[in-house]
């Protein structure tokens, strides 16, 4: 009767914890906790014996939205977001199946921050994590669910729950288990021990948690292992912010049995690093463990347990926790990767050069015929490495960068230009320079290169003892030097393929995959256009996009218009909000006969369109960059209209299109002016 009586309190505590959950939680039992369907959108329909909401298509099409709305949030401290929900599809529409999509919308941004997006379908409930950083900037919690093909397809939300935790954290009490996940093995797997459930093959330990029968752990035992170094994991939730500082956790090992017990990071691209192994058997009780755990990029952590055969008896496991201070109990400050980035617009940043003299030159030059601007604006500094004038065949310039951690993956990524050789081969070159500068590794060379064409390069690597990046320039031969150009360095943590599979940056538009959410009001041959490369007409139009040198931008081919027509781009509509926004692009508006690209804003019901800025004739050969600052709190689009100058040698291209929350000012202080040109700050109010 007693152990009935503490069941029936803890589940009525389990009960009052559900009723009572925190801000930016529902467990959809009877209501949707202050969440609310957007009524321009499909409804969530709540299920009538409670547990989950869903959309499906007996209320909708293919294609049709149903999006979720949280009332106003904070996150003050570090916080964690997990997602209960399940995709279901019939099997001939797996080729398009339904998508779930979450944002964070920020009361002073017009457009939502896409966090997470899941498309696969499943037949049973699955879990997102999120780790969100403590803010101080309010925001609401957006989910929007996108109906697939076929008659069955259903998305269904069990749980949005918000907790003041990191997402790697769990105690193993509550049936999601924080998003940990077993890896499949047929003959060990790791179990929830603990309740109700028993295990005739091993003695199981209380939990620590609660320190008695009824609180839950998770365990692996050996009972089931047939073959030598038998490998059970326990996965946890990727991390998707930057953390450092002690992981820690409670562990119980069955003595004197053949069993290994190890912790591993692993990263999106699959490597493996082990940060942690038992290096004693520990007594019976629950031992403490803690381990520096440093995740600058997102990674999981893996709880491995190898069994060298049945007798190997079990490993337990309970009660992880990370804290943002070492174990030592010293704050850890991540590396930032800024302190070894520079766009060379005021000085060399923390690069510097041989003491035998200086190859490399920091310069800004008028874009003409045959020279580009700068990468950065068009009309700023970058570095310039002239062997054209060095005394002696062989000369070598090398630019180095700032020394970097060890044991960290980064991502190095640059601008460059080539001028004047007759052979590119290794005129320039990319070193990793141990600290010592006794190891060095090239890791990128150029092979061959359009002239005069900003091009971007991006190199993966990690080392484990610091290194330096080292830039440099080569003349081979008397009879073969020319120009190197180098600009926009940036050094990210992370491979740089992990970008690929994140969430693009909101407000942010390369049209390197499509165009984005921008539309045009008709469609043909006098339209805009996605293009790479140059443009089929000679002397005017890019020789190459901005993004990367290779990619693609939008253009008008003046070839296909006559003098006067237009073309006009319009952004995804942006929600109206306080303060001041930020636009900012690139433009090309080269060729004799160029005529007029202009700026404006589309205001929500309104027939007048604004004038935000313009340009008219021919600018420069480079791209340039163009800074608009404007206020609008009413639902709006941004419009690009360009017009066929009075030649074919009209073609006129934007890239690079990027929108952002408040002021212009922070960007236009690292932009130099270059004389005879002006990049102008419009600043509108409307």
């Amino acid at each position: 009767m007693l152990l009935r009586g503490v069941l029936l309190a803890l589940q009525a505590l389990q009960l009052a914890g559900a009723l009572d959950l925190p801000a930016g939680s529902c467990a959809f039992e009877e209501s949707t906790c202050g969440f609310d369907s957007v009524v321009a959108f499909l409804p969530w329909i709540l299920n009538e014996e409670g547990h989950y909401i869903y959309v499906d298509t007996s209320f909708g099409k293919q294609g049709e939205k149903a999006v979720l709305l949280s009332s106003d949030l904070q996150a003050e401290e570090w916080s964690c977001l997990r997602l209960v929900y399940q995709i279901t599809a019939s099997s001939e529409s797996l080729s398009d199946p339904s998508q779930l999509n979450l944002y964070m919308r920020f009361e002073d941004e017009s457009f939502d921050r896409l966090l997470w997006s899941a498309k696969e379908p499943s037949d049973s409930w699955l879990i997102a994590s999120l780790d969100l950083q403590n803010s101080s900037k309010k925001f609401k919690i957006l989910i929007e669910g996108v109906l697939g093909q076929g008659t069955t397809a259903s998305i269904a939300l069990f749980e949005i729950k918000m907790t003041t935790s990191y997402c790697i954290e769990c105690d193993f009490e509550e049936n999601h288990l924080c998003g940990f996940v077993n890896r499949w093995n047929p003959n060990v797997n790791w179990f929830v021990g603990g309740g109700s459930i028993q295990n005739v093959h091993s003695i199981l330990p209380q939990d620590h948690t609660f320190k008695s029968e009824l609180g839950h752990y998770m365990y692996v035992d050996s009972v089931y292992v047939k073959h030598f170094q038998e490998v059970a994991q326990l996965i946890s939730p990727l991390t998707t912010a930057p953390m450092a500082g002690c992981l820690s956790f409670y562990y119980q090992i069955q003595q004197g049995n053949d069993n290994v017990f190890s912790v591993y990071t692993r990263d999106v691209a699959g490597l493996y690093e082990e940060i942690w192994k038992v290096d004693r058997p520990g007594n019976a009780a629950w031992n403490l463990a803690e381990v520096e755990f440093n995740a600058p990029y997102p990674m999981e952590v893996i709880f491995e347990v190898a069994f060298n055969g049945p007798k190997g008896g079990y490993v337990a496991l309970d009660d992880i926790s990370f804290s943002p201070v070492t174990c030592q109990n010293q704050t850890q400050l991540l590396f930032s990767a800024v302190e070894a980035s520079c766009n060379f617009e005021q000085d060399l940043c923390n690069f510097y050069q041989d003491k035998e003299g200086p190859g490399w030159t920091r310069v800004k030059v008028k874009p003409n015929m045959y020279r580009a601007g700068d990468h950065t604006t068009g009309l700023g500094y970058y570095l310039l490495a002239n062997t054209k004038f060095t005394s002696q065949p062989g000369y070598i310039g090398r630019l180095y960068g700032p020394s970097l951690p060890g044991n960290l993956q980064y991502c190095l990524r640059f601008h460059y230009a080539i001028y004047g050789f007759l052979k590119m081969s290794d005129t320039l070159a990319v070193y990793i320079f141990e600290e010592n500068h006794v190891v060095q590794e090239k890791v990128w060379s150029v092979l061959e290169s359009p002239r005069g064409v900003w091009m971007q390069a991006e190199i993966t690597f990690k080392k484990p003892m610091p290194t330096k990046v080292v830039f440099m320039s080569l003349c081979k031969s008397f009879w073969d030097c020319g120009l190197v150009a180098l600009d926009d360095i940036t050094v990210q943590l992370g491979s740089c393929s992990s970008s690929e599979k994140l969430p693009p940056p909101p407000g942010e538009c390369t049209f390197e995959q499509d165009e984005c959410a921008f539309t045009q009001e008709k469609r043909n041959r006098s339209s805009w256009h996605r293009r790479r490369g140059e443009t089929p007409t000679s002397y005017t139009g890019p020789k190459g996009d901005h993004t990367t040198g290779v990619g693609y931008y939008m253009y008008i081919e003046a070839s296909h218009m006559v003098y006067g027509q237009k073309a006009r781009l319009l952004s995804r509509p942006l929600r109206g909000v306080s303060g001041k926004h930020c636009l900012t692009f690139f433009y090309h508006m080269y060729g004799g006969g160029t005529g007029l690209l202009s700026v404006y804003l589309k205001k929500e019901e309104d027939s007048e369109e604004p004038l935000l800025w313009r340009r008219r004739g021919e600018q420069s050969i480079s791209w340039l960059r163009a800074l608009i600052e404007y206020s609008c709190e009413r639902q709006h689009q941004i419009i690009f209209e360009a017009i066929r100058g009075v030649s074919i040698r009209s073609d006129i291209a934007i890239d690079d299109v990027k929108f952002q929350a408040g002021s212009c000012g922070e960007m236009e202080d690292t932009t130099q002016q270059s004389s005879g040109y002006s990049e102008d700050l419009n600043e509108i109010e409307y």
